[in-house]
């Protein structure tokens, strides 16, 4: 048998693993890689069947005490930007819609609105951007709500619009369903990290990518019908979630100012 030189096998070890790497990363499962298993060193659920990972993901981030969730949602027409931190109790964060962007912030069953004067003077009685002039508040107590957490009244319409966005269970639990019949689409990678892919509807239900390192949380959500695309980060990282200070705050009572 003749021997190879040792820079050739150097060459030759080098260029294995490189492709080995790689296999893992796409799931083609080259001969010799890690004894052919590309779930190799993952935490197994890319061998699971789509809807198996459906729900062991649901359930890691249900269990899971925070995330921070970022990207689009489009809801009834309208296209809101999220960066929202959550936990059970609560979340805070911001909301971009149509170019304005507000605050929100919910300590238990308490909502907090925060927002710029001119949101202020542009909201109608629905807290939607009054720009066909009707609605708004005037412009003496816009001034006085500039920058200032106004509480929102639980039976006023923008509770229940906004406080979704600070609700981590429900939130959570209607983006991560995925529509139609689900199937596996692959490993993929997401902000470094090792995902495998699922989806409904042979991809016009959604895509979600799981993590295949450590828990397997959702990472990356691309929602059915083009209505948004998310991303999840930070699980488990607890965060500070108080009541602000009462000089930062203004009480309307049972409903928010509309005129």
């Amino acid at each position: 048998m003749t021997a190879i030189p040792q820079g050739r096998r150097t060459r030759r070890a080098t260029l294995t693993s490189a492709l080995c790497a790689l296999a893992v990363v796409t799931g083609t499962g080259l001969t010799g890689c890690s004894g052919d298993d590309p779930d190799a060193g993952t935490n197994g659920v890319g061998k699971l069947p789509a809807d198996q990972v459906q729900a062991r993901t649901k359930a890691a981030a249900a269990s899971a005490g925070a995330v921070h969730l970022a990207g689009d949602v489009v809801s009834n027409g309208r296209t809101y930007r999220l960066d929202m931190r959550l936990k059970s109790d609560g979340g805070t964060g911001s909301v971009t819609s149509q170019g304005v962007t507000f605050g929100l912030l919910r300590v238990g069953a308490q909502l907090y609105l925060k927002a710029d004067a001119q949101f202020w003077s542009n909201a109608d009685d629905d807290g939607k951007d009054g720009k066909d002039g009707k609605g708004g508040t005037n412009g003496g107590a816009a001034g006085k709500l500039d920058g200032k957490y106004v509480k929102v009244p639980q039976r006023d319409p923008a509770y229940k619009r906004f406080s979704g966005f600070t609700d981590k269970g429900v939130l959570l639990d209607s983006l991560l369903t995925l529509h139609g019949a689900l199937a596996a689409d692959g490993r993929h990678e997401q902000s470094g990290v090792r995902t495998i892919r699922i989806t409904g509807g042979q991809g016009t239900g959604g895509t979600l990518d799981v993590s295949l390192e450590g828990t397997p949380y959702p990472l990356r959500l691309a929602r059915a019908g083009d209505a948004g695309t998310l991303t999840f980060t930070e699980w488990g990282k607890d965060f500070p979630l108080a009541e602000p200070d009462a000089d930062d705050t203004v009480d309307y009572g049972k409903q928010l100012p509309t005129s």
